[in-house]
């Protein structure tokens, strides 16, 4: 179906979608997309990660290194905000 377009219906297709959003958010989606993109990849390969039985006996032996590492979400460069370690809560006010 994709492969069908010609190339004015590609760029028809193209200036509804700038009419739509508009040309100052299309930056900003694509940035999320990409997060977004980046951290399911992240998160697939820690789930295949955590499926794999153990290569070795010493690691199984020590439960506190185990424990010593923190899964940390990545985030952007300069995005300091979302970086955080999985296991902690986010603060919530109180009235």
């Amino acid at each position: 179906m994709m492969g069908n377009l010609k190339p004015l219906e590609i760029v028809l297709i193209i200036a509804v979608i700038l009419l739509l959003f508009g040309a100052k958010k299309l930056p900003d989606m694509a940035r999320s997309l990409g997060k977004s993109a980046r951290i399911l990849k992240s998160e697939a390969k820690a789930m295949k990660k955590d499926d794999e039985p153990a290569a070795t006996t010493d690691a199984a032996a020590d439960p506190a290194a185990q424990q010593a590492t923190a899964r940390t979400i990545q985030a952007a460069p300069g995005d300091v905000t979302s970086s955080r370690p999985v296991s902690e809560a986010k603060p919530t006010t109180q009235s």
